[in-house]
């Protein structure tokens, strides 16, 4: 019902030009696009399109010009990847395999040499594609109102902001299909840009923002990419608790500019239960947080708009640092935890962690023989153990160090 509300408010949008309407805000945004009616936006399903569609007429609504190739389309084809170490393969032909997936272009045309480019995926698992980490029936939608229309309604907020102001620059907003599915859609733009791709100053990634914490902790990665993007950050922050890391390589769609030497900078506010499950949903959503990014954005792009085209440099890949494991104490580590250990925001159901009583919260100091100072020294740890192994794990419950016994 929200859906058809929000679409019928759009209608009258569209066509009623002289008159001064009702600003549509981040939270209805979020709703339009994490509502059932779109069936969880799964690439290439009608529910994406329809998603797509919204998108589009948001962005004509707020005045941005087309850039994609049909309108504000860049529609690519492609086969989903039987193998996980394959290039995927968008020249293809018509087959029941094929899959037509759409990005979501618009520009703001400040007649500057360079542009920022502003990007959030849009597509999420429909009723529970690969990636969901859902284990009950098949008819459960993931809407994804963090991930990832959360990112989505913050671009269209950047958006009305930008519009005539900072106009050192020109604007780019891209909203990805595919991303759920290997980064696809910004995998494809940066091979067919719509606006060279020497041209792009910097590019700014939102993906997963809604559920900014107590403690206001926010992730910004890419910070090493160009030598300014630190300070930047520091000179505007007064309100967040900053978990800055260098490396411009990551799981979203900032992996893909970085690859053709942009600078990025990736806004996240951290993994939590109801990552690619049916539970990540509106009504969970921080709203006021949602705004208070937005704003820190716009002042980091403000402050940049005078510094011309900014340098770029080459980051350290952490991913490759990783150890491999074979193992897991099935929990969902709090990636934005930044004190001794590895903090546990959330326990999974029939894993080594619940069945050892371990709680969302522990922090976990030792794991074996081996230490656990942070995320790194807890996967080297894991990294000892195969499967059927038992050992003790020490974990900090509120200030008391308590031990348990794990099998794998």
């Amino acid at each position: 019902m929200k859906y058809l509300k929000l679409l019928a408010f759009l209608l009258v949008f569209t066509s009623c030009k002289n008159e001064i309407l009702k600003e549509i805000t981040i939270q209805e945004d979020v709703e339009f696009l994490a509502d059932d009616a779109l069936e969880g936006r799964q690439t290439g399903t009608d529910g994406e399109q329809k998603a797509a569609n919204y998108i589009a007429d948001r962005f004509k609504n707020l005045g941005l010009q087309p850039k994609g190739t049909e309108g504000y389309f860049q529609r690519f084809s492609f086969k989903p990847k039987t193998d996980p170490h394959q290039e995927v393969n968008y020249t293809v032909k018509d087959g029941d395999s094929t899959i037509t997936a759409t990005n979501v272009i618009g520009f703001i045309d400040n007649k500057a040499e360079h542009t920022v480019i502003i990007g959030a995926h849009y597509d999420h698992l429909g009723y529970g594609a690969e990636g969901s980490l859902y284990r009950g029936d098949s008819t459960q939608i993931h809407n994804g109102a963090d991930d990832n229309a959360s990112g989505v309604a913050v671009l269209l907020n950047l958006a009305k902001k930008l519009k005539d102001k900072n106009i050192n620059n020109n604007y780019l907003f891209i909203t990805f299909s595919g991303e759920e599915m290997g980064l696809l859609g910004s995998n494809y733009y940066t091979k067919n840009p719509t606006i060279s791709n020497d041209k792009a100053n910097y590019m700014i990634n939102m993906d997963m923002v809604g559920r900014l914490k107590a403690d206001s902790t926010l992730a910004v990665y890419g910070v090493g990419t160009s030598p300014i993007f630190k300070q930047t950050l520091k000179a505007h922050n007064n309100r967040f608790k900053l978990v800055q890391k260098e490396s411009g390589v990551g799981p979203s769609d900032h992996t893909s500019f970085y690859n053709v030497d942009i600078p990025v900078l990736h806004f996240f506010t951290g993994q939590h239960e109801d990552y690619h499950k049916p539970t990540d949903d509106t009504e969970r959503l921080h709203f006021n947080g949602m705004q208070v990014i937005s704003n820190y954005i716009f002042n980091i792009i403000t402050d940049l708009d005078n510094n011309g085209k900014l340098p770029f440099r080459k980051t350290k890949n952490e991913s490759e640092e990783v150890p491999r494991f074979k193992v897991g104490l099935g929990v969902i580590p709090d990636y934005l935890f930044d004190g001794k250990g590895m903090r546990i925001d959330g326990v999974s159901e029939d894993k080594p962690a619940q069945k050892a009583g371990l709680q969302k919260g522990d922090i976990v100091v030792k794991l074996g023989d081996i230490e656990v100072t942070d995320m790194m020294s807890y996967m080297m740890a894991l990294s000892t153990f195969e499967e059927g192994d038992k050992t003790i794990v020490t974990v900090d419950r509120k200030g008391k160090l308590v031990e348990a016994k794990i099998q794998f």
